[in-house]
């Protein structure tokens, strides 16, 4: 008898440790549960990335405080004739610093929300991120004269509400897939590396023109110009955003326009 029950003893112990087992597996897919119904089919979801065949990439700049970097960067898209670039600009920046703002606009350059407060807005109310968009847009409305339709959100911080919210003020959340982490300030070589190593079709760049951001300025011809030699054309994230769009539809015969131009 107490061999049989040395015997239950050690199954009871097993049914219990799968049962805890699995009691803790259930609770980190729901802990992870919000994580991945940011990104489910048919829900608002933020832009990394876009799938193309087409060798375009989209240089983007992060800016929201300083006056002494964002003209120098300027001026090497212009020297360097790269027509096509995004520029995410923080409200209070653009409301303080119209001068540059007006350059950015006028170089053609395509503008986008960096949102009002520097702050991560998923750690606001529904109503807090809906005043923070919205402020942003009225701003920039009257700095820029034009209606921007895409934002990167302070330190790339979201989550589903704020893809939510963002989707019903008309406004598309873009992140990046390479990051080139210039902010660091670990040198020229390091920031054209990363760019460069990590570049492929329709490819989102996060730069930075803000002043403690003290190399870009540096880096960027070369990244133009070792980008050029890979074959690559620089786009705007809308325009990028269309290409995917173009990809996915049949092709057209004789179709000699080329949208980028």
């Amino acid at each position: 008898m107490n061999y049989f029950y040395v015997m239950n003893g050690k199954k009871l112990k097993q049914a219990l440790f799968i049962t805890v087992a699995v009691i803790f597996a259930i609770g980190i897919i729901y802990s992870e549960r919000s994580n991945v119904t940011v990104f489910s089919q048919g829900e608002p979801a933020a832009v990394y990335s876009v799938p193309t065949e087409q060798k375009v990439i989209a240089l983007t700049f992060d800016i929201s405080w300083g006056d002494v970097r964002t003209e120098p960067i300027l001026k090497v898209l212009e020297d360097k004739g790269v027509k096509q670039a995004t520029f995410f600009l923080a409200s209070p920046w653009a409301q303080s610093h119209a001068e540059i703002v007006s350059k950015i606009v006028k170089g053609g350059w395509e503008i986008g929300s960096h949102g009002h407060k520097h702050v991560n807005y998923s750690s606001l109310s529904d109503e807090d991120i809906r005043k923070q968009i919205s402020t942003s847009d009225q701003i920039l409305k009257k700095v820029t004269g034009q209606k921007p339709n895409l934002i990167r959100l302070p330190n790339g911080d979201f989550d589903k509400r704020v893809l939510r919210i963002a989707d019903e003020l008309n406004y598309s959340v873009i992140q990046w897939d390479t990051d080139s982490m210039d902010w660091m300030n670990k040198g020229v070589d390091d920031i054209v590396n990363r760019v460069v190593g990590q570049a492929h079709p329709g490819n989102i760049v996060l730069l930075h023109a803000s002043d403690s951001c003290k190399q870009t300025h540096e880096a960027l011809p070369i990244i133009i110009d070792q980008l050029r030699s890979k074959g690559y054309e620089f786009v705007t994230v809308s325009q990028l955003m269309k290409q995917a769009q173009v990809d996915n539809k049949p092709p057209v015969e004789d179709n000699t326009l080329n949208q980028f131009q």
